[in-house]
C-alpha cells in the first residue's frame, strides 16, 4: 500500500494506543474520544487487511501481526521525525527532536551536568523539542544504535560497535546496609574481621559479573534493574548493596543507612556520553558539544 498522510496519522494513533495499553488511556494523549480512536484503528485494519488487536472484556491485546505493525510504525515515525529535522537544518534552523536517555538515579550527583547543558541548549535552540527518558544501560545502547535515542548518558559495561563513548567522570560507589540490619550496629573494628560476601546482597542485574562481585551470587541475593529499587531493599535492613555515594548521602544523614568497609576497584563505574559514530545531526552535535564543555 502507499503510505500517505492519512496512513501516517492512523499509524500514530495506533502507536499511542499500544504505548498506553488501550483506547481509554490514549484519549488524553491524542485528544480524541474513544469512539473516534476505535474508528481510526478499524480504518487502519481495513487499509492493511490484518487484525491489529483484540478489544473486549479481557482488555486490550495486540495480535502477532499487530505487534509487527507496531514495530514497523515506530521505526517509520522515528525516521520521519529525524528526516524532518534534517530538512529544517538545510535552512540553518535547529529544529526537530532531541531524544536523551539517561540511567536512573543521576540527578543527585553534583557531577551530573545534563541539566546545565539542557539550559544552555534551549537558549540556542528553543525550537527543538527535548524528550528525556530513564532507561537500563543496555536499552540505551540499543536505542542509540537503532535511532530511538540521540544521546545516552550513564555507566556502561558493554561497548557496542557503531557507537562513540566519551568518558566524562567516575561515579564513586560504596557498600551500605540499612537500619535494622545485623551489621548496622557492629563496631568498626569488628566489621573488618567479617566476610561481608556471606550476607545477602541486592545486586544490579545489568552489571557485569566482574563489576558485581568476585564471588558467585547466593540463593539469598536479589537482583534489581533500578537503583531506586536497590535503595528500598537496602533500607529494609535485609540486604547489603553497592550504591552511588551521592544517592546514599541523604539516608546516611538521616541515620537510615550505614557505610561498610569495602574496597574493590570494579565498584565505581565511569559515566559516559554516548552517541552514534560518524557525523551527527546538527541538533545532536550541538547538544553534545555543550554537554562536553561542562566537563572541561
Amino acid at each position: 500500500m502507499q503510505i500517505t498522510g492519512t496512513e501516517l496519522h492512523l499509524l500514530a494513533v495506533f502507536d499511542s494506543v499500544v504505548r498506553n495499553n488501550g483506547f481509554s488511556a490514549a484519549q488524553a494523549e491524542l485528544g480524541l474520544s474513544q469512539p473516534t480512536i476505535s474508528n481510526h484503528i478499524s480504518a487502519l485494519e481495513q487499509r492493511l487487511g490484518v487484525k491489529l488487536c483484540d478489544r473486549g472484556r479481557r482488555g486490550f491485546l495486540l495480535t502477532d501481526k499487530g505487534q509487527i505493525v507496531h514495530e514497523l510504525s515506530q521505526s517509520l515515525l522515528v525516521t520521519i521525525k529525524d528526516h524532518a529535522s534534517k530538512f529544517a537544518e538545510l535552512k540553518g534552523n535547529l529544529v526537530g527532536h532531541l531524544r536523551i536517555a539517561v540511567v536512573d538515579c543521576l540527578a543527585t550527583d553534583p557531577k551530573f551536568r545534563v541539566p546545565q547543558a539542557i539550559s544552555d541548549f534551549t537558549k540556542v535552540a528553543p525550537a527543538v523539542k527535548i524528550e528525556m527518558s530513564i532507561e537500563d544501560p543496555q536499552d540505551i545502547l540499543v536505542g542509540l544504535r537503532d535511532g530511538s535515542f540521540h544521546v545516552g548518558v550513564g555507566g556502561f559495561d558493554n561497548f557496542l560497535n557503531g557507537l562513540k563513548f566519551k568518558q566524562v567522570y567516575d561515579e564513586k560507589h560504596a557498600l551500605y546496609c540499612g537500619e535494622g540490619h545485623e551489621l548496622f550496629s557492629v563496631k568498626e573494628e569488628e566489621l573488618e574481621k567479617l566476610d561481608l560476601s556471606e550476607y545477602a546482597w541486592a545486586q544490579r542485574g545489568y552489571w557485569s559479573r566482574q563489576r558485581q562481585r568476585s564471588r558467585p551470587a547466593t540463593d539469598y541475593d536479589v537482583s534489581v534493574q533500578e537503583i531506586e529499587s536497590q535503595i528500598m531493599l537496602i533500607l529494609s535492613g535485609c540486604y547489603l548493596g553497592l550504591l552511588p555515594c551521592h544517592a546514599a548521602e541523604y539516608h546516611l544523614q538521616t541515620g537510615r543507612m550505614r557505610q561498610l568497609p569495602f574496597d574493590d576497584e570494579h565498584t565505581s563505574p565511569s559515566i559516559y556520553i554516548v552517541t552514534k559514530s560518524g557525523v551527527l545531526p546538527s541538533v545532536t552535535e550541538q547538544f553534545v558539544r555543550l554537554l562536553a564543555a561542562e566537563y572541561k
